[in-house]
């Protein structure tokens, strides 16, 4: 008889649960709602030929439990941190929907899986932090900064994402980095509004914030509390509650040094 995590013919259940957690996991750390993660991974449990199939998806961790016929099996993995990663979030819901077709086996998803994480390159650093410099910028100028504070924005806001990348790649806690970051932003505004001239130096320093701001983590929450998933979308929200805590913190503490909070 073939064990209990193997069909004849068939994946193992073994291989069939593991693939479809990659994908729930990487989805996670790539910015997916609750709902997009368990759906992608029955996809590609049910392409991979599981009959029955049920995922959990918590914030830190996934579940899934996959049977065909009278076997069962149930594999939970861990979720690192959270991000946003459009251009990949996007190839892994392409890659689902051609191994929900049928046409690919377990090791033929893992292979694609693989070259797929292979040629998802981010963009260069300094690409990103010119980027952030030019989105705040421009926020400056719809939240009405005059002329003389859009360069020291620019600056900060650009500083803000390299020291921010920096210490990202040093795993120092994500609240700790955004009170920092948040901290050097404002300051460094605020010290290149006064010297510019700005007429508008609360504002100044605080624009350059907004790079920390969690939006697609607010989002994600939001829509998990309505689509019925309570526990993940609590949890969401709570990080960016802390999240914004630690920002203020950061800005608070600068208007202090500046003397701008009196």
């Amino acid at each position: 008889m073939p064990a209990p995590t193997e069909i004849r013919g068939l994946d193992s259940l073994e291989d069939i649960a593991m693939l479809a957690l990659e994908f729930g996991r990487l989805l996670m750390e790539a910015g997916a709602s609750g709902r997009c993660v368990e759906e992608i991974a029955m996809q590609v449990a049910s392409g991979l030929g599981a009959i029955r199939i049920d995922v959990r998806v918590g914030y830190a961790s996934l579940s899934i439990t996959v049977g065909i016929g009278m076997d069962g099996i149930t594999r939970m993995c861990k979720v690192g941190s959270l991000g946003v990663n459009q251009s990949f979030y996007h190839g892994l819901r392409e890659l689902a929907s051609r191994i929900e077709q049928g046409n690919f086996t377990a090791a033929e998803g893992r292979a694609e899986l693989n070259h797929l994480l292979h040629v998802s390159e981010r963009h260069p650093y300094w690409v990103v932090a010119l980027a952030v410099g030019v989105a705040c910028a421009a926020f400056g100028r719809l939240l009405n900064v005059d002329w003389p504070a859009v360069g020291p924005i620019f600056v900060a806001s650009a500083f803000g994402q390299m020291v921010r990348r920096q210490l990202a790649l040093r795993h120092i806690n994500v609240f700790i980095s955004a009170a920092v970051v948040a901290f050097l932003g404002s300051v460094l505004s605020g010290l290149g509004a006064r010297w510019a001239g700005s007429q508008t130096m609360a504002r100044d320093m605080v624009v350059p914030v907004l790079l920390l701001v969690p939006g697609v983590p607010s989002f994600n929450a939001q829509l998990d509390i309505l689509e019925g998933r309570p526990t993940l979308g609590s949890a969401r929200a709570v990080w960016v509650a802390v999240m914004l805590v630690f920002m203020t913190v950061g800005v608070w503490l600068a208007q202090g040094v500046l003397g701008e909070g009196r």
